[in-house]
């Protein structure tokens, strides 16, 4: 799926009239949550002996897309030109490839 389409389509299920304060929040405290309960799921995998559940971690890293589709959306973004910019991004910083040293020392 295309992340523009996923963004248009998961906000459909969006609480309606909130402002952009509001919508921000949301996004930022429901991000915090979610990679908390992905992290949760990986800690007991880890340190208490549970097995690796991937369903669990897929369905959590689905809710961490949407809250990043409501930031974007909130921002006047697209999740496709924040993906471009990153990756980007990430081709200027280590245009081989990953590499500890440029890790070390980044210019930015």
């Amino acid at each position: 799926m295309d992340a523009n389409d996923y963004q248009r389509l998961a906000l459909r299920t969006e609480a309606p009239g909130r402002d952009q304060r509001d919508r921000l929040l949301n996004a930022a405290l429901g991000l915090a949550g979610e990679a908390g309960e992905f992290s949760d799921s990986l800690k007991k995998w880890a340190y208490h002996s549970h097995e690796l559940n991937e369903a669990e971690l897929r369905k959590e890293l689905g809710d961490v897309l949407w809250y990043v589709a409501l930031a974007c959306d909130a921002l006047g973004l697209r999740m496709g030109d924040v993906m471009d910019a990153n990756i980007e991004k990430l081709r200027r910083r280590y245009p081989e490839g990953f590499s500890s040293e440029r890790s070390r020392n980044r210019a930015e």
